[in-house]
């Protein structure tokens, strides 16, 4: 498909008409707005009739679906692939102000705590992926003459994920009910006995130790066991190596984050598109076994589209959100002498620029790593490399300049 944008950059019917766009763009009635996907402008009056087009979007914390159909035929598929590095940023920045204070201001005077959130607030890491869920429809609505929206909200019961049999009042009566802090739940919950040795050390002494680091794990209980403070100390040393058995339990953040997002989403898109409706998981799953359509993010959307049935476009725009810079000017380790070697590379290196689109071999990569000798590392958005090793920025041509979307298309089965 050729998406077209009338002289006003108002979206037309897409084409496939690929010898009519071809003498187009050569005889200078348009131009090339984007390269994937493929978007030209006309630069002549046109006439502006449009088809009813409906977009599905298959909203989720991981990956969005999205899909534009037509009664008859699929006209735009897209499978997004949102950032899940917020939280370790987030944290990783708290620990460098943190060790910051500490070494340039040894004390503080307190602050008046008057301080409060605004109404609405969210935290930064359910906020960042609200907004790439508004940015993908609106990207879609630049390209297209989208009729209606239909979102998907999906809603999900976590005390009925973690207990089945819960009903009436069991969900006032949680698991820590009548303990004063998590650590205490932690320690009866183990029945105070250590879960390494089992007591076979003999150390009254029990710690509560983080399963996965508290950077990225947090304080949740299925986070937390119970060590007596030889096996605790000796597994921070590395003398002692926990048992196999010893895991985390279900993580629950992408659960919490569609009960908390699933209405943001729906309003905010509300009071910027007149059209918006929604359906549930439940249809969407219906409609798909009904059909025999296969389990897939742009599948479920072209459900969520009412047009289950309409004809595939037979690939779909793989999408990857990527940070956009990497704010940390330098390292956190700081060298010999007191000196703090840059984090960040140069702007240009050879002229290229990180996730840079470029061809090689009549295929299209994106830049993941450069060398000041020259030498890059190019790999598709899957995190497939061309060769083992580096390869030379001569024997690669650049084709376009990296957004915070890294797009490219794949093939799939019809």
């Amino acid at each position: 498909m050729v998406y077209v944008l009338n002289i006003n950059g108002q979206p037309l019917m897409p084409t496939n008409r690929y010898g009519k766009v071809r003498h187009l763009l050569k005889d200078g009635n348009a131009v090339v707005v984007n390269r994937c996907p493929f978007t030209i402008k006309l630069l002549y009056s046109s006439t502006n009739y449009t088809q009813p087009v409906n977009l599905g979007i298959d909203a989720g914390s991981k990956h969005i679906g999205v899909s534009a159909t037509t009664e008859s035929k699929e006209i735009y598929a897209t499978d997004v692939e949102l950032r899940n590095d917020i939280v370790n940023l987030l944290s990783s920045r708290r620990e460098l102000r943190r060790s910051r204070r500490n070494r340039k201001t040894r004390y503080r005077k307190a602050r008046f705590n008057n301080r409060k959130r605004a109404d609405g607030w969210l935290a930064p890491s359910v906020r960042q992926k609200i907004q790439t869920h508004l940015t993908v429809v609106d990207k879609v609505c630049k390209i297209l003459p989208v009729t209606n929206i239909i979102v998907e909200t999906a809603s999900f019961d976590i005390q009925k994920i973690k207990n089945p049999m819960i009903r009436g009042i069991d969900y006032q009566q949680g698991e820590q009910l009548n303990f004063w802090n998590v650590r205490e739940y932690v320690l009866f919950r183990d029945g105070h006995t250590c879960q390494c040795c089992k007591g076979k050390s003999k150390d009254k002494i029990l710690n509560v130790h983080h399963i996965e680091s508290r950077k990225t794990g947090g304080n949740a209980p299925n986070n937390l066991i119970t060590l007596c403070e030889s096996c605790h100390t000796g597994h921070h040393a590395g003398t002692v190596k926990l048992p196999g058995t010893i895991k985390r339990g279900v993580r629950f953040r992408d659960v919490a984050f569609m009960g908390i997002m699933r209405w943001a989403f729906y309003n905010e898109l509300k009071n910027k598109y007149p059209n918006v409706s929604n359906t549930y998981g439940y249809i969407t799953k219906n409609t798909r076994i009904e059909n025999n359509l296969p389990k897939d993010h742009y599948v479920d959307a072209r459900c969520i589209s009412g047009n289950p049935l309409a004809e595939p476009l037979g690939y779909v725009y793989y999408q990857k959100k990527v940070r956009c810079h990497n704010r940390q000017i330098h390292k956190a380790n700081t060298l010999k002498g007191g000196i703090r070697k840059r984090n960040q590379a140069e702007y240009l290196v050879k002229g290229f620029r990180l996730f840079d689109r470029v061809r090689y071999r009549g295929k299209q990569y994106f830049i993941f790593g450069r060398r000041n000798n020259g030498f890059f590392d190019i790999r598709t958005l899957d995190g497939t490399k061309v060769n083992k090793g580096s390869l030379s920025c001569k024997k690669i041509r650049f084709l376009d300049r990296p957004h915070s979307y890294l797009v490219e298309q794949r093939k799939v089965m019809v």
